[in-house]
């Protein structure tokens, strides 16, 4: 990541409150500000609850925010969410497959959807079997697949139209060694290539040899924002030492 690239991400002080049925109120994100390059994988971290989440869903347009602003290659996320929609690859937490078809019928239809023509759409998927090693499988009901298998499918539906934004919540969790390793090359290949990935994980083996800066949210607030090479030299200590304490002084 060159410095001095403009970027691709931007949100600033975004919010998001949730009415519950008695009138109660939920901040989930509060005053929640960041920027993402291209070139660049930036780590969203946080326990669980902490509005990671929430942020994901606000800048991939699934949710609206209470207030606040966001925009992704220069398209408002309120105003513009088709042409953000466009820029972007959202692979979610629960993202899931229809188990009737086969890997291959599910990438078609999302290739028609995001407006690809046949040709281009037959081309990478063949692209994307050879990536994520799915020839075995490209084939199979989806009903019959591992989960590693099945989460191989879903980040190639992620990827499939070449999206300059990636936004993937938690993309191992649950994998084994082998499918771990793989989207994780995956990831590193799209740094390569000049995209951004927004990564969420709670693996901080993947934090440290994936991400070059990276927020930590907790309490809905962003409770650190850098490099990782920043968080060590806050703390003294590895990246999950660093990590806890940010939690346990966080505001």
């Amino acid at each position: 990541m060159a410095d001095g690239t403009p970027p691709i991400v931007e949100a600033l002080g975004l919010a998001k409150t949730y009415k519950g049925r008695r009138g109660d109120r939920t901040e989930a994100v509060k005053d929640l500000s960041l920027d993402c390059r291209e070139g660049e994988v930036f780590g969203l971290l946080g326990p669980n609850g902490a509005g990671k989440t929430t942020t994901l869903r606000m800048l991939s347009t699934v949710l609206s925010p209470t207030a606040g602003t966001a925009r992704i290659a220069g398209h408002d996320v309120v105003e513009e969410p088709d042409r953000v929609r466009a820029a972007i690859g959202f692979l979610s937490g629960n993202t899931g497959l229809y188990p009737r078809l086969s890997p291959r019928e599910v990438l078609t239809y999302f290739g028609r959807l995001h407006g690809l023509d046949d040709g281009r759409i037959a081309a990478r998927i063949d692209e994307l079997a050879g990536l994520f090693d799915m020839g075995g499988f490209l084939d199979k009901r989806c009903d019959a697949l591992s989960s590693g298998m099945r989460q191989k499918v879903n980040v190639a539906r992620t990827a499939l139209h070449d999206p300059r934004v990636l936004i993937l919540d938690e993309p191992t969790v649950g994998l084994d060694v082998l499918a771990s390793r793989t989207i994780v090359e995956f990831v590193r290949r799209c740094r390569e290539e000049g995209r951004c990935v927004i990564f969420s994980t709670h693996i901080m083996g993947e934090v440290s040899r994936l991400c070059d800066r990276l927020a930590i949210i907790h309490k809905g607030r962003v409770q650190f924002l850098g490099t990782l090479d920043e968080l060590r030299e806050r703390s003294g200590q590895d990246v999950e030492e660093a990590f806890v304490q940010v939690l346990e002084t966080a505001t």
